[in-house]
């Protein structure tokens, strides 16, 4: 990773340019603190401003985070492509928690297929830091999150925020701050048991929700999931932990707030991590704006919506299910037969949202029900022996499905499955996977859009997009909904998969 200029983090720190929160930080010598550019104290002479690229270089260095601004609260560093494949994994495995509570460096690295040696010399050499020392800073900054803006007791706030006892986490709190938890609370609760927890979860503007919330709207799976004015609502389930969130957009800051049921608290990393992905608030849409209007085609649109995001997937599995079932099929006959499938195999579960019924089935449910079982929710035979298979491959672990997978061999795998081919599989690595510069070429919607042309020329088209192909895809389906006055892409992914697959 190339090192930062100086000189230009000072003049973006001069003008607090919100497209730069996150990619750096500026550590004050003389006051010991360290800010994010878009913090609003008076801004320091450059002679005492040292610049590094993520919060926990500054913390290794001795400075302590700003009780304004709130370091722990800016969007996360992206592209995640522009580190290394083994850097990248193993930040997001530590985002989830792969290092709190009784997880090691060794346990980490053996998932990742590398050595505990190179993974510490890898992410020192491209970050700054340590394994464990990123892991603490994400612990740190979590907690204090949920000390100023919950009502959890402190206990409850130590182990959601990974820590292994509450002797750790005062610790460490007290380490950090130079004062104990208790005294980083901004009132005094009634002490009474609180069945939600609400946080913020920042990402850099522009930001489009509508279009987000009507990409999403389209695709909702009844029992699961419920979008109503405005606000997202799921059912969860995360290993032991079962519950249920909902996420709306904050009116006063660049910011979703997620209200999280308190029976999700001991996998409050991990449902953390999931929400980014799934609104993929670690964009940066500037610079794939900048990028993308170069493009004669795409110009108009990109400037018309700046904000546009790729709509992802809190459930890798879920997405992949949901995909099969959808081939050749309208997007809401699809919804109808997830819902079905979701009422048949998932487990039930008690919520206080109308709508929100039932989890989703785990693999394992889908390997065991019989294709006679599958036929009387209306999933016809083919389709059945493909998710049948998908399942059976996510059960048995030959098919991961991780966010920190490897796109490029994820896309491999899909298509080596019955009944699967490239449009699903890319599709599946552009929501499952985030991964930005997925293309659907044989997409008969973008070839529409692109004038008529076969999948191959739209293939050489798209070249000039890279890294961000599926964010030219997205605007192109974007574009082609509002045309037809219909959801964000609905028709044509329809179209396409009636196309495209076996």
């Amino acid at each position: 990773m190339s090192p930062l200029d100086p000189d230009v983090c000072y003049r973006a720190l001069l003008a607090r340019d919100a497209r730069f929160d996150g990619l750096f930080f500026v550590c004050v010598k003389t006051t010991g603190i360290y800010c994010r550019p878009v913090c609003r104290v008076r801004t320091p002479g450059r002679d005492r401003c040292v610049f590094v690229r993520t919060a926990a270089q500054a913390e290794e260095a001795g400075f302590r985070s700003c009780f304004r601004c709130r370091p722990e609260l800016a969007p996360g560093a992206a592209p995640m492509d522009a580190l290394s494949r083994v850097v990248a994994t193993a930040m997001r495995r530590i985002e989830e928690g792969a290092l709190s509570r009784d997880g090691t460096i060794d346990d980490l690295a053996r998932e990742i297929g590398v050595s505990g040696r190179h993974l510490r010399r890898a992410m020192a050499a491209e970050l700054g830091v340590s394994p464990l020392a990123l892991a603490e800073s994400r612990r740190v900054a979590l907690a204090r999150q949920l000390i100023v803006d919950t009502t959890l007791s402190m206990t409850e706030v130590a182990f959601a925020s990974g820590y292994r006892s509450v002797r750790r986490f005062n610790a460490a709190i007290k380490a950090r701050y130079a004062r104990p938890p208790s005294a980083m609370r901004r009132s005094v609760h009634d002490g009474a048991p609180a069945e939600t927890l609400t946080i913020a979860l920042q990402y850099r503007p522009p930001y489009d929700w509508p279009a987000m919330m009507s990409y999403l709207a389209a695709r909702v799976i009844p029992g699961v999931e419920v979008i109503r004015d405005g606000v997202y609502l799921r059912t969860v389930e995360i290993g032991d932990a079962r519950g249920w969130l909902s996420v709306t957009a904050d009116p006063a800051r660049a910011a979703l707030r997620a209200t999280i049921s308190t029976s999700l608290a001991g996998a409050l990393m991990t449902v953390v991590a999931r929400l980014r992905r799934l609104f993929d608030l670690d964009a940066q849409p500037a610079a794939i704006a900048a990028h993308l209007a170069r493009d004669p085609r795409l110009a108009p649109h990109v400037r018309a919506r700046p904000g546009l995001r790729l709509g992802g997937a809190f459930d890798p599995f879920e997405a992949a299910a949901r995909a099969v079932l959808g081939q050749q099929i309208s997007v809401a006959a699809a919804r109808t037969i997830a819902g079905r499938l979701a009422a048949r195999l998932g487990q039930p579960v008690a919520t206080p949202h109308a709508g929100l019924t039932h989890l989703f089935p785990q693999p394992a449910a889908i390997v065991h029900a019989s294709a006679a079982d599958l036929a009387t929710l209306g999933v016809p035979a083919r389709r059945s022996e493909t998710l049948r298979e998908l399942a059976r491959a996510v059960w048995r672990g030959d098919l991961s499905l991780d966010p920190a997978s490897e796109p490029t061999e994820l896309v491999e795998q899909m298509v080596a499955l019955p009944g699967i081919g490239h449009w699903t599989a890319h599709y599946l690595a552009m929501r499952a996977l985030g991964w930005p510069d997925a293309f659907p070429e044989d997409d008969l919607g973008i070839r529409k859009a692109l004038g008529g042309i076969s999948g191959g020329e739209a293939r050489a088209l798209a070249e000039r997009w890279r890294p961000w192909r599926a964010y030219g895809a997205t605007h192109l389906w974007t574009e082609l909904g509002a045309a037809r006055g219909t959801k964000l892409g609905s028709r044509s992914e329809t179209q396409t998969l009636g196309a495209s697959q076996p």
